[in-house]
């Protein structure tokens, strides 16, 4: 089934001079102008497009790739607001429209927002919302501890940053979890950390555990190696100067330079660490 607002591989089925006719099955003839149209496009090609209303909504096609498509969290700047609501920018020649509806609260041109992209079932006109709660999934979710996940990062609560997990559920990671600088709306791969009693989900951004230790493990090596194989830290520092050093928790370097001491690395001192075999 072809989806307005996604991008769908459809076949031509007509050419004309001011473009082609691609067949969209349950959305009947959709055009795809011709400065779209590869040069030797013929009947019976199949091509990659993005389906959506124009500005005089009707259906057209087009090989531009907008920001992002239908079902997608996603910062984006609003470019205009007007009686109608705000319109944001999202690649596409037609602005995509937030109403005033779904805006808790108003937005200001120039000022970017995370909003969920959905298809209006009634109008099919594809709008954007900030009122993210709605399209998340509120049954608990089935996901393991340790498991990687794509997050994208959206507000700061005093407990510590609220993430979209895989598009789904809501998550946390919680401030004595952050040991980098986070940006909102920003997209990246993070872990479950633990599935609470109510299903809540807490997040990390480094894999829990030993299978976290391997790359924390060469940054320290890495590290000692620049600084001429020795340096004043070792398992009692103050947990504040190994978060500057590492941007990690004391808990994980201990384990890290534990690891690097089993394998004959480093050695661990009263005074700090150094290398063994002097790398």
């Amino acid at each position: 089934m072809v989806a307005i607002g996604r991008y769908n591989t459809l076949s031509v089925i007509k050419q004309k001079e001011f473009g082609v006719y691609l067949d969209g099955e349950n959305l009947g003839e959709i055009l795809l102008p011709a400065r779209h149209v590869p040069d030797d496009c013929k009947v019976g090609d199949t091509l990659e497009v993005f389906v959506y209303l124009d500005s005089e909504d009707f259906l057209i096609a087009t090989t531009d790739k907008p920001l992002a498509q239908v079902g997608d969290f996603v910062l984006l700047r609003c470019a205009d607001v007007t009686p109608v609501g705000a319109f944001l920018d999202w690649g596409l020649p037609k602005q995509l429209l937030v109403p005033f509806s779904e805006q808790p609260v108003r937005m200001q041109k120039d000022k970017s927002y995370l909003v969920y992209i959905y298809l209006d079932n009634i109008t099919n006109r594809i709008v954007a919302t900030t009122k993210l709660d709605r399209f998340l999934d509120r049954t608990p979710a089935e996901y393991k501890e340790g498991e990687a996940v794509e997050l994208t990062i959206a507000n700061r609560t005093d407990l510590g940053i609220k993430a979209v997990v895989n598009g789904t559920h809501w998550g946390l990671i919680h401030q004595s979890d952050l040991f980098r600088r986070l940006h909102f709306g920003q997209n990246l791969q993070g872990y479950i950390k633990q599935i609470r009693p109510d299903g809540k989900l807490d997040l990390c951004l480094d894999k829990p555990g030993y299978g976290k230790v391997s790359g924390l493990a060469g940054q320290v090596l890495e590290r000692l190696k620049a600084e001429g194989g020795y340096m004043a830290v070792n398992d009692k520092t103050d947990p504040q100067v190994i978060t500057r050093l590492f941007g990690s928790s004391k808990k994980a370097f201990k384990m890290a330079i534990g690891t690097l001491y089993k394998q004959r690395l480093i050695d661990i001192s009263p005074d700090g660490i150094r290398l063994i075999d002097g790398d």
